[in-house]
């Protein structure tokens, strides 16, 4: 009779088959010393006085900064130069005014586009208000798509905390399009204003609302919600950066 295969022949995060005396998992690439599985801490634990970490908390901490466990020097490098990006490029958006539409005459509105578009098509089962809607959720999901993807499928927190910068950035991309919903003064695709055409997107989604007049404070929420979603990126992927540059050097 076969004996069957006790825990620690298994890598305890994929659950792949140790290969002998190896320090890393062939399959997921977390370093067995260091790993420490979620199972093997408490549901609670008390940090002080009348405080302590739930569950939930210790689950998303797993997955958004302890599911890091690269070791190597190269992708170190490579995140560092990307994070540097982020905080020049992410910056510069935060400190331009939403009334310049900076954001919509960046390079990266050239790459939300085809998502917008795509979105229009996607939501055309679900009717006229949601067709027009949907150039908007395509822009954003697109980036949370990626987000999960990251998390979820490839276990990166740093690529997906890249994704929530880039969410970040298409919300703010968002803005100026829904703050010009009355005047109709920016330029659309196809080299002509919405004066000259029957309107675009958020000044036939307010309109149908009957929330015309609310448009300079919608879009101001959004581009603010962009802001702080934008820190929230740096300040992610910063802590990231960090632990993996202690990894480096024990």
């Amino acid at each position: 009779m076969i004996a069957s295969e006790t825990s620690t022949d298994l890598c305890p995060k994929c659950q792949a088959k140790r290969l002998d005396e190896s320090e890393e998992c062939a399959r997921c690439g977390i370093i067995f010393a260091k790993y420490k599985p979620l199972t093997a801490q408490t549901p609670f634990v008390t940090l002080a006085p009348g405080f302590t970490q739930s569950g939930w908390f210790l689950t998303a901490k797993q997955w958004l900064i302890e599911s890091d466990t690269t070791t190597e020097s190269m992708t170190f490098y490579g995140r560092a130069l990307v994070f540097v990006a982020m905080l020049w490029w992410g910056w510069t958006f935060i400190v331009t005014p939403l009334e310049t539409n900076y954001t919509g005459e960046s390079f990266l509105h050239l790459v939300n586009l085809p998502f917008h578009e795509a979105g229009h098509i996607l939501f055309i089962p679900f009717g006229r208000f949601m067709t027009i809607l949907g150039g908007t959720l395509g822009q954003i999901l697109m980036p949370m798509i990626c987000l999960g993807t990251f998390l979820v499928k490839t276990h990166d927190p740093f690529g997906a905390s890249v994704a929530l910068w880039w969410m970040a950035e298409s919300m703010m991309d968002i803005a100026p399009y829904i703050n010009d919903a009355r005047a109709l003064d920016l330029m659309l695709l196809g080299g002509v204003t919405g004066k000259e055409t029957d309107g675009h997107d958020w000044n036939n989604i307010l309109t149908m609302l009957n929330l015309l007049e609310w448009d300079h404070r919608l879009a101001h929420l959004i581009y603010n919600l962009g802001i702080l979603l934008m820190f929230a990126s740096f300040l992610w992927g910063g802590v990231l950066l960090q632990r993996h540059y202690c990894r480096l050097s024990e």
